[in-house]
């Protein structure tokens, strides 16, 4: 089972570089970062992990840039994944984020795994240029531009969102034929969505669920798998990387109950908010779960 490390404020009082080089030679296959490119100070939209005492965390404003971060890590260490857990993608003009990304899986030797996600916080978006309410329209147009740019040697585009002529768009990735595409879901009333599987299944190469209980993961991989069939890509590989809530898969009991479940990897989101405590709790985890 691979295990990876979630950082949701990668700052410098938890150095990216430190953090997943302790980590690489603990033994951890991966380190994921967040984003928020920015946050309005007014908002009305509710923050999905909004606590119980209805304070949203300060997290959501002082995340590091990731891409940025990652850069950090990947100078520092040779073979730890490195992870977007997620990148709001249609935040960004998607020639501009091919390029960096590609510059990072460049600059890694291929090490980058690309989660997208298109946002709840309606606010920051259209701050940003997002048309919301079709926010995932406008996240296929990102990808399809991205994929475009990493793997020909030209990209022209006419959509909705995005119209500009032939470009050329260099380096290219290290991974082949792209950085792998992984995308998000959380299950809304009992039900997971239809729509996440099938966008997954199109034009994505992996899922990044967040779950209250493993028989949610089995239910989703096994509704992805239907969705593939009839989509005719039962053969495709669909990589399950299950993203830890806050306290959430920290026992090697979890661990077993998801590798008997056929997951791919679970990601552990770390609690500590400072390099001693970053290291103590690397160190008891890596204890705990790497076998």
């Amino acid at each position: 089972m691979k295990i990876g490390l979630f950082s949701i404020c990668p700052d410098i009082d938890v150095d990216p570089a430190i953090v997943a080089k302790h980590a690489e030679d603990a033994g951890f296959h991966s380190y994921w970062v967040a984003d928020h490119p920015t946050f309005p100070v007014q908002y009305e939209t509710a923050y999905p992990g909004r606590p119980a005492n209805g304070i949203d965390p300060d997290y959501l404003w002082k995340m590091p840039e990731p891409l940025i971060a990652l850069m950090r890590a990947a100078t520092a260490t040779e073979s730890i994944q490195l992870g977007t857990a997620i990148l709001l993608i249609a935040e960004r003009h998607p020639l501009h984020l091919a390029k960096e990304i590609a510059s990072l899986d460049a600059f890694s030797n291929g090490r980058f795994h690309f989660g997208i996600g298109a946002g709840w916080c309606r606010e920051e978006a259209e701050i940003l240029g997002v048309d919301f309410d079709h926010r995932w329209g406008q996240a296929r147009e990102c990808v399809e531009i991205i994929k475009s740019c990493w793997t020909d040697d030209t990209t022209e585009y006419h959509g909705k969102y995005y119209d500009f002529p032939a470009v050329k768009c260099y380096p290219k990735p290290s991974s082949l034929p792209h950085p792998p595409i992984y995308l998000p879901s959380i299950m809304v009333g009992g039900e997971w969505s239809e729509r996440v599987f099938n966008r997954i299944v199109k034009w994505g190469d992996g899922w990044l669920p967040v779950v209250m209980n493993i028989q949610q993961v089995v239910d989703g991989m096994r509704k992805m798998q239907e969705i593939a069939s009839v989509a005719g890509k039962s053969e495709k590989k669909i990589n399950v990387n299950v993203l830890g809530g806050l306290g959430q898969w920290r026992t090697r009991k979890d661990i077993d109950a998801f590798v008997a479940a056929g997951v791919d990897q679970v990601t552990i989101w770390m609690k500590s908010t400072d390099l001693d405590s970053a290291r103590f709790e690397l160190d008891t985890l890596a204890e705990e779960l790497i076998f």
